[in-house]
């Protein structure tokens, strides 16, 4: 693995625990307002039972989507839903909507039916988390590392490691990230433009594939083309640093 493929897996691999841990919080909060009626000690239990549920249903969604990632219509909707959550993020920020998840309680709720409710929002957060990493991991270079699935061994490797940072964050550091992004908030419409932006490179994927051929098999691959990516990856960086600063300086004042 030359320089410019290891720098590329490690762009790529701090996006997808960006985005994993955006993800995450999202889910400890979602499971915290699930078990909040409960009783302390059972709280704590279900809590146990929610992240256990998480961790096999996130491996279980990366093991079944590996073997369709070639597949250009996963491509396409990989495409289309890292678009979607960047437009849908940058449209309630201008309407100035709260995107927290808002879920019902259910006082009435037994112990056991709140475990049940737990794993299902778990599933779901499964879909759309590993949606997400293999969206990110296709576009990357192969390894020559041998396969997994329908991915190569690096490109899974990229969305093992996210998957499991993203169960890291749900167990110890979602409340930290949520406080992150509360004090430097356009860390967040940073880190979402650059899900969209990972978005057009997957939809250029996309159009390249064999079976479509809109445009040529080798121009994601092309110098001009990573050196445009690059430069426009940084730039969103250095924007969202920058502002994130200055709005951070301003409330301070």
């Amino acid at each position: 693995m030359d320089t410019a493929m290891i720098l590329e897996y490690g762009w790529v691999l701090l996006v997808l625990i960006g985005l994993e841990g955006i993800l995450a919080a999202d889910n400890a909060v979602v499971m915290a307002v699930m078990v909040k009626h409960l009783p302390d000690e059972q709280q704590k239990k279900a809590l146990f039972y929610g992240l256990i549920g998480a961790f096999v249903f996130r491996f279980a969604a990366l093991f079944l989507i590996s073997f369709l990632a070639e597949v250009w219509q996963v491509q396409a909707l990989g495409a289309a839903y890292l678009l979607y959550i960047c437009i849908s993020h940058m449209w309630k920020h201008a309407k100035g909507k709260d995107d927290d998840h808002k879920v019902k309680e259910g006082k009435g709720s037994s112990f056991w039916m709140t475990v049940l409710k737990v794993e299902i929002a778990d599933i779901a957060f499964a879909i759309d988390s590993m949606l997400a990493a293999v969206a990110l991991a296709i576009t990357l270079p192969a390894t020559g590392w041998g396969t997994i699935g329908g991915l190569d061994t690096g490109q899974f490797a990229v969305m093992f490691i996210g998957g499991l940072v993203g169960l890291i964050c749900i167990r110890f550091a979602a409340t930290q990230f949520v406080k992150l992004l509360k004090k430097y908030p356009s860390l967040e419409t940073a880190a979402f433009l650059i899900v969209g932006w990972v978005g057009v490179k997957l939809v250029v994927y996309t159009l390249a594939h064999p079976e479509l051929g809109v445009i040529p098999e080798h121009f994601p691959h092309s110098t001009v083309w990573k050196l445009t990516f690059w430069a426009v990856m940084i730039g969103i960086i250095i924007w969202g640093w920058l502002v994130s600063v200055r709005s951070a300086k301003k409330k301070e004042a």
